[in-house]
């Protein structure tokens, strides 16, 4: 079977990505010989519906199966059409995914379980609110969604998968940071 998971990298022992439509990477494994191939999302940049677009192109590089931290309502519509299984894997790396998928150990998806633009980051339009135009909007910010292991007691393993995750997303933001900087320096530049 040919599964994709979200990721942070480019092969198997890259982190997993804890979103869908913005994650840098997809990565399409092979369940019974873990051949892989590493590609590029194509929809990290886009300015709008990129859960859409990114779902349409793992669909079409026949993606059977997809394994994520979070999946938007668009997203999640556009699997559910195709008839695509979604996953949700915590934290670790694309290999501990596909070994979780594999052993039963995820759980399936039945909806999203974020809101449409949580993925968004940092806006890099001018915006259209009070502030006039005068800075780049802030969009919705980087998404965090809460701990799976928030409420409840924290075991060695939860632990784990958490600071996983948060080094995920600290990637994340150290990546959209250096796009700002260097967006920032292009247009001083072209003063």
């Amino acid at each position: 079977m040919r599964v994709v998971v979200t990721s942070n990298g480019n092969n198997l022992d890259g982190p997993a990505s804890p979103v869908f439509g913005r994650c840098p990477a997809y990565v399409f494994v092979d369940t019974e010989t873990m051949a892989f191939e590493a590609v590029e999302n194509p929809a990290v940049g886009a300015s709008g519906g990129a859960g859409i677009q990114a779902a349409q192109f793992v669909i079409e590089r026949g993606a059977q199966a997809v394994i994520t931290g979070n999946v938007g309502p668009n997203a999640f519509n556009v699997f559910q059409a195709a008839s695509v299984p979604m996953y949700l894997f915590g934290g670790g790396t694309v290999r501990e995914a596909v070994e979780a998928y594999k052993s039963g150990g995820l759980q399936s998806v039945a909806g999203a379980n974020v809101q449409a633009g949580v993925g968004m980051g940092m806006g890099r339009g001018m915006g259209r609110g009070m502030g006039r135009g005068m800075g780049i909007g802030m969009g919705r910010g980087v998404a965090m969604s809460p701990s799976p292991t928030e409420g409840r007691a924290t075991t060695a393993g939860s632990r784990e998968e958490e600071i996983a995750s948060l080094k995920d997303i600290g990637g994340a933001l150290r990546k959209q940071l250096a796009e700002i900087i260097e967006r920032l320096d292009r247009l001083e530049k072209g003063r």
